[in-house]
């Protein structure tokens, strides 16, 4: 105790870093109060009569949004449009060679990317608000439909997301940590305490206290478990050529090359839930009976089929994505620039050989225990888990909280040491993600 008193302290007189947080803190606040305020022309008390408990994808939006999905708030798109639009702009930079010759090109490339990734956001908020004003509003909780209703609430829609995406560029220029990250994890941690107090309230109408115990005990094991998955790496041992500068020697020292377990992050997961969200709306075109009920075998989170195709795609998907965003004939040749090399192992095409087999290697197992986290809430819900409280058990929510926590404590720790303190922990030091972008999201 008298530690973690003596490091707030340090953290305090650190008058940049205490800055920062009170700038995260603050603009965080600010994203949380826009997600109550409705949108005009709703009847938040009829809106909140006739909703029912998202399901599937309304679900998962409605959890990354902090709930401002189900109470049609002006922020009810959040910033998946954004993340949805960087998402594209990355895989349109390894397919396309313009774009990745713009990724190239330092400062002004980015800046033309992020110009472009907020135009794409715009036209994605276009075709989803309609949607979602169609869908998610019942027509009893609209006080005044009409033309007028239908065109301001698309324009605060929009408006909206841009500016959700304006207050996590401002974390990310004034605050600490990743902005966008931010506010993806503090909508998720939103959801967290309604949902634990549901849980021990049913756990404890039904005597089971025991039970509710053993829930939290196998949370905190599977969280360790994703923490040793977003933190696996496989170092890989290199030397540097020696140079002799008078009477001075340079280089010679070994270093490593950490290779992450999983260099793919969340990615698979999500372009995983977006396929299996394509059998769910078959159902509602079928017309003949097998369709029907092949389609309705995949919309069932917890049966068998889903979960064993949704494992699949997360293991071939971990893969794709590790191979497009991990290069090792450009890992070889930077090394061979440095005067770098891995002992035994000839450099150029060998070392790219090498690199790209020990990639497979681990990534295997890297996946197949992405999987096993993915579907874990689908067992957590069989054993009688709520359903808002069995998606913090794993899943895209879990690891989400876990890496965003890690690479904003590695930054206060950062700052700690930078200025001679003592970091967060009494021994060793905290590591976070940052050797790739996790979320598709420029940095």
């Amino acid at each position: 105790m008298k530690r973690i008193i003596e490091t707030f302290k340090n953290i305090y007189k650190i008058e940049d870093l205490r800055v920062r947080i009170l700038n995260t803190l603050g603009f965080l606040l600010i994203y949380r109060l826009g997600s109550f305020i409705v949108l005009p022309g709703v009847d938040s008390v009829a809106l909140q009569a006739s909703a029912s408990q998202a399901q599937g994808l309304a679900a998962l939006l409605n959890m990354f949004a902090g709930g401002a999905f189900s109470r049609a708030s002006v922020f009810a798109l959040g910033i998946m449009p954004y993340i949805s639009a960087s998402i594209v702009m990355q895989l349109l930079g390894i397919a396309i060679p313009q774009f990745a010759k713009l990724q190239k090109e330092g400062e002004s490339g980015r800046k033309k990317i992020n110009q472009w990734t907020r135009l794409l956001t715009i036209a994605i908020c276009l075709a989803q608000a309609p949607s979602y004003i169609a869908t998610q509003i019942p027509s009893n909780a609209v006080v005044a439909d009409g033309t007028f209703f239908w065109i301001s609430s698309i324009v605060l829609l929009i408006t909206g997301t841009m500016f959700v995406m304006w207050l996590g560029e401002k974390i990310t220029d004034k605050g600490l940590g990743n902005g966008i990250s931010l506010l993806i994890m503090i909508g998720i941690i939103a959801n967290l305490p309604t949902s634990l107090a549901f849980e021990f309230q049913a756990r404890m109408g039904a005597g089971g206290l025991v039970m509710f115990l053993v829930e939290m005990v196998f949370l905190l094991l599977v969280t360790i478990a994703t923490i040793l998955l977003v933190q696996g790496v496989r170092r890989v041992p290199i030397n540097f050529a020696k140079n002799v500068v008078g009477s001075r020697e340079y280089g010679g020292a070994r270093q490593y090359l950490p290779l992450k377990v999983n260099a793919a992050g969340v990615m698979p997961i999500i372009f995983a839930q977006a396929l299996m969200f394509v059998p769910m709306s078959i159902v509602g075109f079928a017309e003949t009976d097998a369709l029907t009920g092949f389609a309705a075998a995949f919309a069932d989170i917890t049966g068998f089929w889903y979960n064993l195709v949704f494992a699949v795609l997360i293991i071939a998907f971990t893969y794709f994505y590790t191979a497009i965003t991990i290069n090792p004939n450009q890992m070889a040749d930077d090394l061979k620039k440095n005067g770098g090399f891995i002992p035994g192992v000839r450099p150029g095409k060998e070392t790219a050989d090498f690199i790209d087999n020990v990639m497979s290697r681990i990534t295997l197992p890297g996946s197949v225990f992405l999987a096993i986290i993915s579907i874990l809430p689908a067992f957590a819900m069989i054993a009688g888990v709520s359903s808002g409280f069995a998606y913090f058990f794993g899943g895209t929510s879990l690891l989400i909280m876990v890496g965003v926590i890690l690479d904003t404590l590695q930054q206060i720790e950062s700052h700690l040491l930078m200025r001679q303190y003592d970091g967060l922990m009494k021994s060793g030091r905290i590591s976070g993600r940052s050797s790739a972008n996790t979320y598709g999201v420029a940095q």
